[in-house]
């Protein structure tokens, strides 16, 4: 695999400059699907915007060092759109439960980039 440093460099400085907003905590309920837990905090990067047209979606975990660990790419079948998902200080462990909670159903497929 080819590693570009400019992309992620590019994703440090956004982050950087941006205030996360965490609007579905870790054990929050989806809004739509009530049965969908959220296992690692979720919100968005303010003042940034993505392809649903509100903020870049991040997924912050437990680390004390807030680095970028990996993104999330993501394509949502019945939305017909894509996105990525920034993974903010996430484990392992994190890292795997946001996989999966992208995976879950036949209609969202992700794939998940290490940095």
């Amino acid at each position: 695999m080819i590693e570009n440093q400019d992309f992620w460099n590019m994703l440090d400085k956004i982050v950087a400059e941006s205030e996360i907003e965490i609007d579905r905590p870790k054990g929050s309920h989806h809004p739509k699907y009530p049965n969908t837990i959220y296992e690692v905090d979720y919100g968005y990067l303010k003042n940034t915007s993505s392809m649903d047209g509100d903020g870049i979606d991040v997924w912050v975990g437990s680390e004390k060092d807030k680095k970028i660990t990996a993104i999330i790419c993501i394509i949502d079948y019945l939305k017909r759109d894509s996105e990525i998902k920034i993974l903010i200080g996430c484990n392992d462990e994190e890292m795997q439960k946001v996989y999966k909670f992208h995976n879950r159903t036949e209609f969202m497929k992700g794939i998940l980039v290490k940095r």
